[in-house]
């Protein structure tokens, strides 16, 4: 029986520790780490999260900055455990949670493409059968064979995002990928999420961009400090947050 959610999360929490002194340098940290007299203290990244994503939605995570986004997405994907809760994930998981993770600038836009490849599971065979329609989707013909350290930010999310979409995810996750490149590059990703999306592929969309998120999601869930602030239909979330950022904030004069 295939299961109705792709991804359930029940109370979920991260805890972070961090020192609560400032160390000129690292010896000096080692030092009093071996002493035993690093102080730190705690703060949730994330605070008892419960949701779920059905299976081949678009489901939109929306919130400022430090709301607990991209740990929401290391825990869905698996780079981090919890601290408390539980999470569970149905299907093969390909995250592209942050610009050109898993690239090398020293190697060339065509060794990176294998190397993710291999990253993520795929033979070398395998992957020569994917390169072609990876270089034509990120339209970087002219710079394969150049090294990533000469990329421009737009150039490494085309090659990131083209990877991605070509490992023949169950789930994408996606975050703050649309938000580089130019206005038609991200036209042509836009248009690929649906295609995915009409084969029965799960999408999760980190965005700040709420207008995306309304247009292409069917749910979205915001996040503030950690905590879930709303759970639903996106437009209803999306319009919810934006009335939360202006509010108390003066009018022009």
């Amino acid at each position: 029986m295939i299961p109705e959610f792709a991804v359930t999360l029940e109370n979920v929490s991260v805890r972070y520790r961090i020192p609560a002194e400032r160390y000129g340098t690292f010896k000096e940290f080692a030092i009093r780490w071996l002493q035993r007299r690093v102080r730190t203290q705690s703060f949730w990244a994330l605070h008892r999260v419960s949701f779920e994503v059905y299976r081949g939605e678009v489901f939109g995570i929306i919130g400022a900055n430090g709301a607990g986004k991209s740990t929401l997405l290391k825990v869905i994907s698996r780079v981090m455990r919890p601290t408390e809760g539980r999470v569970r994930v149905y299907g093969r998981v390909v995250p592209l949670l942050e610009l050109g993770a898993g690239f090398h600038p020293e190697l060339t836009g065509r060794e990176n493409i294998f190397l993710n490849g291999a990253i993520l599971g795929f033979t070398r065979r395998e992957m020569e059968a994917k390169f072609q329609r990876i270089v034509e989707f990120s339209e970087l013909q002219d710079f394969i064979d150049a090294p990533l350290r000469t990329y421009s930010s737009g150039m490494w999310a085309r090659l990131g995002f083209a990877v991605a979409i070509d490992t023949e995810p169950d789930i994408l996750i996606l975050d703050e990928i649309l938000s580089v490149g130019d206005e038609a590059f991200q036209r042509k990703c836009v248009a690929r999420i649906e295609e995915l999306r009409q084969h029965g592929v799960t999408i999760l969309l980190v965005t700040h961009n709420t207008e995306l998120v309304a247009s292409m999601c069917s749910r979205a869930a915001w996040l503030d400090h950690g905590r879930l602030q709303l759970v639903g239909e996106a437009a209803v979330v999306a319009q919810a947050y934006r009335e939360s950022q202006f509010a108390g904030t003066p009018l022009p004069a």
